[in-house]
């Protein structure tokens, strides 16, 4: 069993997932990516029961290598991680803010300079599709096009990033965004930023502003 620490921080990640309250239960999974493939975290098992061996090894071709069946929604992990080499790794979460503008099918729009974060001026919601399919894969594939983040339709969160620390940072700033746009909507309808004030956000970011600490 190669990738030890890759292994450990795969682990270390959910854990921080359902501390931080951005998931729960072991309904969230992760993945990183390794030589020949990527390392993602097994199907129906605790977090805190996770040990390295429990971790699943998989192929780009989809094979898996170990004792543990992988997480039912490998095939996401799998198509992110083969369409976008700027993605080191990938999180899922259930979060309860993500889950109540997923549930609503909304996508955010720039009503925060921070939606920047994301990688453009929304962030969309992919069209609904039943857990573990192909067919949710491709909708989030489509949603996350230019992004690095997505909504998905009456479930969760998607991100990707370098790393799973970037990954992970990224995924609470959206969860964040989701809960602000849901307080703000119990006021009214927010203040939107314009084209060319998003664009001026996303200039500063290339400069390192703004952007989720931790990681490469």
């Amino acid at each position: 069993m190669g990738n030890i620490a890759e292994r450990k921080e795969l682990i270390a990640t959910v854990r921080k997932m359902n501390a931080l309250g951005i998931n729960q239960g072991t309904s969230g999974n992760a993945s990183v990516r390794i030589d020949g493939g990527y390392l993602i975290t097994p199907s129906g098992m605790a977090y805190d029961d996770l040990t390295p061996e429990d971790i699943v090894e998989m192929s780009l071709d989809g094979e898996a290598a170990g004792h543990r069946k992988p997480s039912s929604e490998w095939r996401f992990h799998q198509d992110l991680l083969k369409a976008r080499p700027d993605f080191g790794a990938v999180v899922h979460t259930h979060g309860k803010a993500v889950m109540t503008l997923a549930c609503q099918r909304l996508e955010l729009p720039p009503f925060h300079y921070m939606i920047a974060v994301a990688g453009g001026n929304t962030i969309r919601c992919a069209d609904y599709a039943t857990f573990g399919t192909q067919a949710l894969s491709d909708n989030a594939l489509r949603a996350i096009e230019g992004r690095k983040a997505c909504l998905l339709a009456n479930h969760g969160l998607l991100a990707g990033e370098a790393s799973l620390s970037r990954a992970l940072s990224l995924a609470v700033e959206v969860e964040t965004l989701c809960e602000t746009y849901w307080r703000i909507l119990q006021i009214g309808e927010p203040v939107l930023l314009s084209e060319a004030e998003m664009d001026a956000v996303r200039e500063q970011f290339k400069k390192g502003y703004g952007m989720p600490q931790g990681g490469n």
